[in-house]
């Protein structure tokens, strides 16, 4: 699952490890001429020294004896000479401005990641985001938020530059993934009975699977729930549905093709409610957003049942379109939020990093195959490990 995103982040931190890694060997380079210009700047200065003495030693010292006998000149020159050393010292080591103080840095096992670091690999990352159907807005996003991460900071050097690189593409996912997100269980739980959700999106992309998983899912938990059939236009959407309730055991309301959506789900609720129904999963008609009619219907449930919950179902695999669609969607009829299915085929990732940042909305589930148990919770923080090679899938 999203493999090839996968392998496109460990690409990005080796390409930082290896920048920093080449800053290394310059800034030791650069010590090591420097403590080389050091020395030998030392015994330039000391040989002319030794010299003078022994002139002043043996060239006519008694013209001048009482500048000899003089106690305070002495050490004053000394003073002077004294900070003199000093000053030629601090410019000494202060050749090079920052040449420099990299080279403590270095010395200290220290690295100072700069912008022109990482200027590459972040180019490198976000073609490698754009290719994998990441959004371009999140994209600009996650970018900025690993440069302001990293550019700047002095960082410990080796295997800690791949953590500090690892912590600024954690971040960044979490901040992208994780809006919107809330308990779905404790919603679930907290909610009047019975509680209604309704299921939404284009054909074809898993929402009648999804309906039958979480029906699963709510039983596995201790729920009891119906199944009510508003998608009354698509010929077989009956038989489809019923077959996932007989095999399931649930109970399906359903009107004959052509009726009312609305009027299904009304049905359905009114049985949960004398049946002690805890929840009421109500499929609807695939549609497109610029579908006018099919979207005033979905409205039309909305007045007459007034959901609990309505969530958008589409494909992982859709990459970018599945991403504007649910933009659509939450545009024309608010949604809590999104299932995607697939993701088990999924190599890319894009709608599972744009999905809830574009929408505002989090993803909830990800379906992961074809059985009734293969779905499964959205949790960011699974999600990153996984991207970031930290979780070891089964």
């Amino acid at each position: 699952m999203f493999d090839s995103l996968k392998d496109k982040l460990s690409g990005f931190r080796k390409d930082v490890e290896e920048t920093t890694e080449e800053k290394a060997e310059e800034a030791e380079a650069a010590d090591a001429e420097t403590a080389d210009a050091a020395a030998a700047e030392e015994t330039a200065e000391s040989e002319p020294v030794e010299t003078e003495a022994e002139t002043a030693g043996t060239a006519e010292p008694e013209p001048e004896p009482e500048i000899e006998s003089e106690p305070e000149p002495e050490p004053a020159a000394s003073d002077e000479d004294g900070v003199e050393s000093e000053t030629d010292s601090e410019s000494s080591s202060g050749n090079g401005g920052g040449f420099a103080q990299k080279a403590k840095s270095f010395a200290r096992g220290e690295i100072i990641i700069e912008e022109q670091d990482v200027e590459d690999p972040l180019w490198e990352l976000e073609m490698a985001l754009l290719e994998s159907d990441v959004e371009m807005s999140v994209a600009s996003e996650m970018l900025e938020d690993i440069r302001n991460d990293l550019v700047g900071a002095t960082r410990k050097f080796s295997a800690e530059t791949g953590d500090v690189v690892e912590q600024a593409l954690r971040d960044s996912l979490l901040s992208v993934i994780s809006v919107g997100q809330f308990d779905f269980d404790q919603r679930v739980a907290e909610a009047d009975k019975p509680l209604v959700i309704i299921f939404t999106g284009v054909n074809g992309v898993g929402k009648t699977t999804s309906i039958a998983k979480l029906a699963r899912y709510f039983e596995e938990r201790g729920y009891s729930s119906v199944m009510a059939n508003g998608d009354t236009y698509r010929a077989g959407a009956n038989q489809q549905i019923q077959e996932h309730a007989n095999a399931l055991d649930k109970k399906l309301i359903a009107h004959e093709q052509g009726g009312d959506p609305a009027a299904v789900i009304y049905d359905a609720v009114e049985y949960a409610d004398a049946h002690d129904i805890d929840i009421v999963l109500g499929d609807t008609a695939g549609r497109l957003h610029t579908s006018e009619g099919l979207m005033d219907q979905l409205a039309k449930i909305g007045r007459v049942v007034d959901p609990d919950m309505t969530l958008f179902v589409d494909e992982a695999v859709a990459g970018q379109d599945a991403v504007q669609r649910a933009k659509e969607f939450d545009d024309a009829a608010e949604v809590d939020g999104s299932i995607l299915t697939k993701a088990d085929a999924d190599s890319k990732g894009g709608a599972a990093i744009s999905i809830s940042h574009v929408t505002g909305k989090p993803i909830l589930f990800l379906g992961t195959g074809q059985g009734y148990d293969d779905i499964e919770q959205f949790d960011p923080e699974t999600m990153v490990e996984r991207l970031l090679g930290e979780e070891e899938e089964e």
